[in-house]
């Protein structure tokens, strides 16, 4: 198993984008949930074109995307990013993902996987208002998600077994564990903490990119929880459809972070995820994703 550092440095070489042409770049893909490119991946690289073709540095303060297709982990994706508007404050952007593959008949053929549109802006002064942070245990108290597979991995098929024990990117602390193999119905509504250590300090786009990346672990699994199922459920096909996140203010994310995150309603074979990063009592990020959710028994 690699050392967190040899992770952390592949997760910055993800976010670290080959210029092809003016607007247009290229990132590499890595197997970070298996064969299928993780919706995480694109949405941090998709944000990172974006801010490269800013002709000033401003944090992003929105993005709304739709995943289209999945993405093959043995190809790189292609970014190409349309510049909408550049004002006095706002910078508006257009990022489409491709990739390329041979049909049948050795043609090469575009695919669009991914659609963002993402909007930039000055940090300036203003009025100011947030609800409290929620109270939950702190990190120091809880057992991280490796520690956790531990306790599980000895009911995990044995084929399986390797990869459900892979040690994340990001290190995760659930504030209250769920047994992913025999899950009981319960409330939708669940916590974890996050960071990325030995990160070092980064630009604030790099910092957006990895939180983003951060916001798709878990999130579609919270309108799984009212139904008793996980993702290890036999029959379940589940997916990111779409996903949108606002920034309201710094952070860092080599410290700990908590994301709440809450389902309101599943219906159409479809669940609507919520989530909500804070850190030092500080509302930074609001997340929303719908997901697919189809269960064939």
């Amino acid at each position: 198993m690699p050392d967190y550092a040899a992770l952390v440095d592949q997760l910055l070489k993800t976010v670290s984008l080959e210029e092809l042409s003016p607007d247009v770049f290229e990132g590499q893909s890595h197997d970070y949930v298996g064969q299928r490119i993780f919706g995480g991946q694109v949405l941090a690289q998709a944000l990172m074109a974006a801010a490269k073709t800013l002709e000033e540095d401003k944090p992003c303060h929105s993005f709304h995307s739709y995943f289209l297709r999945g993405g093959d982990i043995a190809r790189p994706v292609e970014y190409q990013v349309r510049r909408l508007r550049d004002g006095r404050t706002l910078s508006a952007r257009q990022v489409t993902a491709v990739q390329y593959k041979d049909d049948s008949e050795g043609n090469v053929t575009e695919q669009v996987i991914f659609s963002m549109i993402a909007s930039f802006s000055d940090a300036e002064s203003g009025l100011e208002y947030q609800e409290d942070m929620p109270v939950y245990p702190p990190p120091d108290d809880l057992l991280a998600e490796q520690e956790l597979k531990e306790e599980y991995v000895g009911n995990i098929p044995e084929a399986l077994q390797a990869r459900f024990m892979r040690r994340r990117h990001v290190e995760i602390k659930p504030v209250k564990p769920r047994d992913p193999i025999h899950p009981e119905p319960m409330k939708p509504k669940q916590a974890n903490w996050l960071r990325i250590q030995q990160l070092g300090e980064q630009p604030i786009a790099i910092q957006q990119a990895l939180l983003a990346f951060a916001s798709d672990f878990y999130l579609v699994g919270t309108g799984l929880m009212p139904h008793g199922i996980s993702f290890m459920t036999k029959g379940l096909q589940a997916a990111s459809i779409d996903h949108s996140m606002h920034f309201h203010r710094s952070f860092d994310i080599n410290n700990w972070l908590l994301y709440d995150m809450w389902c309101d309603t599943t219906s159409s074979a479809k669940g609507l995820n919520h989530g909500q990063f804070w850190q030092d009592g500080k509302l930074v990020a609001t997340v929303q994703q719908e997901g697919l959710m189809r269960l064939r028994r």
